[in-house]
């Protein structure tokens, strides 16, 4: 049993493989950052291209308006107007310095084609066009004040929009990422799981074995009769070790399917248990018994699944109860619709408030024979949920421990089966061989 102070494991370290799903997931979000950056940039340059070329076109438009129409006096908004007739050259009033562009009307003058031209006065740009109007000469100087400004306004709502756009791309291509490790991750903490169950799972049987062998050698040459029990035993133990490796291949399958629901009788596996741990009893010196109540002990259910609940607990308290101590696995119909099965020891015990605790995963204390690791207990729980019923601890320190499990009857015509209220909700086991406990948990 547990003895005070309880140790719990300290929250550890990220391990490698964390720290690379956490490394992949910032890599996956800068990537997508940055290609959703470079699409962004490529919009940008596509929409400015097409307003520049828009422009552009309008500021040709807009001067081939203007020679053939507008006049000196009443140009449009950011055009002046220019016509050389006979010699004298008139502009529209507050022309900027630097127009008309006096070398293109002379060369129109002179013969030359129309000039479509950009020239650029005191930081301004201006789009020039000169050319014939009846007899005249004219040239029409449009600004382009407006088009670059509209064009600054543009990059710099891009700009605000590409700055927020990546924020948003890049909380949400984090969370995406997230999400897609998420399995990754799942897979990696159900792997060192299924890792340690298994380690934890073989350990008690093949203890069974090796004493077993043990003692088959040193009465070698002792009662052929004892031989013969003790290599039945053996056989026994194998089996129990082969069911003990198909239920960690099933565990292996992530609980994709509840397991199958037969006629388990409780008696006889509580009989098998007590019956195996003999040997090993015997050399710790200490005393394990069955107590066979009377009515019917049969449950529906997985016989693998609680034979490992009864050993897991039965190990449990001999881990845990001195040399000529005594452990009683009794097993009853305390009310209809109901089979009981406990394990009683006069072992160290634990404290009252640690009755919960002591099921949680890895929650050990610094009493009890061999490599504890907590996982007995809490996968025993699991499993006796899994059956709809549930387990129970009571016990002081010093004067031993009680662990009880409450399972549904298996349906009669007399006693139909009762759910038993669980004492807290465990959802998530779909199976009841998802993952079986075989061990110590205290």
């Amino acid at each position: 049993m547990i003895s005070l102070p309880v140790r719990f494991p300290r929250r550890t370290a990220p391990g490698p493989e964390q720290r690379r799903l956490a490394s992949a997931q910032w890599s996956i979000t800068l990537r997508i950052s940055l290609v959703m950056s470079v699409i962004m940039l490529l919009v940008v340059a596509i929409v400015y291209s097409v307003m520049l070329f828009a422009q552009r076109a309008d500021a040709e438009r807009e001067t081939r308006w203007g020679i053939q129409h507008n006049t000196v006096d009443s140009p449009p908004i950011c055009m002046w107007i220019t016509m050389e007739r006979d010699g004298v050259v008139r502009s529209t009033q507050g022309i900027p310095d630097g127009l008309p562009v006096t070398s293109s009307l002379a060369a129109v003058r002179a013969g030359a084609p129309p000039v479509l031209e950009r020239v650029e006065r005191d930081g301004e740009r201006y789009t020039v066009r000169t050319g014939w109007r009846g007899g005249d000469v004219v040239q029409a100087a449009y600004g382009e004040r407006f088009q670059r400004a509209d064009r600054r306004h543009l990059l710099l709502a891009f700009a605000t929009a590409e700055s927020i756009g990546l924020l948003l791309v890049a909380g949400a291509s984090g969370m995406l990422a997230r999400r897609a490790m998420t399995p990754l991750s799942e897979a990696l903490d159900r792997q060192r799981r299924f890792v340690a169950d298994a380690s934890h799972e073989l350990r008690t049987p093949l203890t069974q074995l090796h004493t077993r062998a043990q003692l088959m050698a040193r009465r070698s040459g002792s009662d052929p009769q004892q031989l013969a029990d003790d290599l039945q035993r053996l056989v026994t133990g194998t089996r129990q070790l082969g069911d003990v490796i198909d239920d960690l291949l099933l565990s292996a399958r992530l609980s994709r399917s509840p397991g199958s629901s037969d006629p388990v009788d409780l008696a006889a596996l509580a009989e098998e248990a007590v019956a195996a741990e003999d040997a090993r009893a015997q050399s710790l010196g200490l005393a394990v018994r069955l107590r066979d109540g009377p009515g019917r002990h049969v449950v529906m259910g997985t016989a693998p699944a609680l034979r490992r609940v009864i050993a897991a607990l039965v190990d449990n308290a001999m881990g845990h109860t001195p040399p000529g101590g005594e452990v009683v696995v009794s097993v009853d119909a305390p009310r209809p619709g109901v089979v009981s099965l406990s394990v009683r020891d006069t072992g160290t015990g634990f404290a009252p408030e640690e009755a919960d605790r002591i099921f949680e995963r890895f929650a050990r204390g610094t009493s009890g024979r061999g490599r504890r690791f907590g996982l007995g207990l809490a996968l025993a729980r699991e499993v006796v949920e899994g059956h709809r019923g549930r387990i129970t601890a009571g016990g002081r320190p010093g004067h031993g421990a009680l662990f009880t499990v409450e399972l549904p009857a298996a349906r009669t015509a007399d006693a139909p089966a009762e759910p038993i209220p669980r004492q807290r909700s465990l959802a998530a086991c779909l199976s009841v061989v998802a993952r079986q406990p075989n061990g110590p948990g205290r």
